[in-house]
């Protein structure tokens, strides 16, 4: 027992030493972490500062610590008074794309992963792979002018309907005799927009499942057939198996990003029209700060209580699934 403390005793005493050592030794990777580091602290921790600002009445010509001090002023606005019907709308619009976008778009690169994983032939796998990633690498201004050349309704004299405003129209879809874009019907745009997402992103994503298939091992699945098991079950018994790590641990950063909706292209496809169903969090907290007023309050001041509020919202979900994984599948973030 004496030896076991004395042994203790001189591990606590060497402690940086050995740390010291460790650092020494492996400073190269250390020194490649430290571009990362820096970026995280100026990008990521720094602006949390600025948080100050929804608890404050913001005026451009004064620093945050400058700035009246107004308490909880703005989230009472926020979520009970004059704004309150404005931003729950806002913020269903966000659930609601979100959930739609994990129902829809997480199970489509799956299945493209085992597509691919399927095709024998390297060079016509590489070349459709190819053109599923294609989507992703164009910007987000020409992905959505080709959505909205799609689903105009044209110009008198000038050019015909968008080839989706054409085919809704021919199957009666749209109102007789009225020409206007798809994206200005409230009960299309939310359609439009996670089928072009998945679009976007579901050949992109199945890069990570698709690795994750591809490092299962080939035994497992020859084991399978000599048990007599199907394609099928190949999958179900082999492929899922495999995979659930990954798939666990992708699930649970998409549930983080649930509320994260960039506000890029829903600004760039939106209307006045379609506010009812398209106008999301990041969009109102825009609109608020470049108009600098949101009825008798600050603009901006309002703006960082609604992003803060979607951000602990997303905070607590992706918790949740963390500690649900972490229970369920023993596989777990953190």
């Amino acid at each position: 027992m004496q030896r076991t403390d004395e042994i203790l005793e001189q591990m606590e005493r060497t402690k940086w030493q050995r740390v010291g050592k460790t650092l020494l030794k492996d400073w190269r990777l250390y020194a490649l972490l430290l571009p990362l580091m820096i970026y995280m602290v100026l990008f990521k921790y720094m602006p949390l500062y600025g948080i100050l600002m929804g608890f404050k009445r913001y005026n451009a010509t004064q620093g945050i610590m400058e700035m009246e001090w107004k308490g909880l002023h703005y989230a009472q606005q926020l979520l009970a008074g004059d704004t309150a019907a404005t931003f729950w709308r806002a913020f269903r619009n966000t659930f609601m794309n979100s959930i739609y976008g994990l129902v829809f778009g997480f199970p489509i690169p799956i299945i493209l992963a085992l597509l691919f994983s399927e095709i024998k032939n390297t060079g016509y796998r590489g070349f459709l792979q190819v053109c599923a990633y294609l989507p992703k690498f164009l910007s987000t201004v020409v992905t959505s002018t080709i959505i909205a050349m799609w689903c105009s309704a044209g110009s008198a004299g000038n050019s015909n309907p968008g080839m989706l405003n054409t085919l809704f129209s021919t199957l009666g879809w749209t109102d007789e005799g009225v020409s206007r874009s798809l994206l200005e019907y409230p009960k299309f745009f939310r359609p439009i927009y996670q089928v072009s997402g998945v679009w976007e992103g579901a050949g992109y994503g199945s890069i990570v499942y698709f690795a994750a298939v591809v490092a299962i091992s080939p035994t497992n699945y020859e084991a399978a057939k000599i048990d007599g098991a199907s394609k099928l079950q190949e999958i179900r018994y082999v492929t899922f198996p495999g995979m659930a790590p990954t798939l666990s641990i992708m699930l649970i950063m998409q549930i983080g990003r649930l509320l994260n909706i960039g506000y890029e292209k829903t600004l760039l496809l939106y209307t006045q029209n379609s506010y009812e169903s398209a106008d999301i969090v990041s969009t109102l907290v825009y609109r608020w700060a470049a108009s600098e007023g949101a009825t008798s309050t600050a603009g901006t001041s309002m703006g960082v209580i609604a992003d803060l509020f979607n951000s602990v919202i997303a905070m607590v979900l992706v918790l949740g699934a963390n500690a649900i994984s972490r229970r369920v599948t023993d596989t777990s973030l953190f």
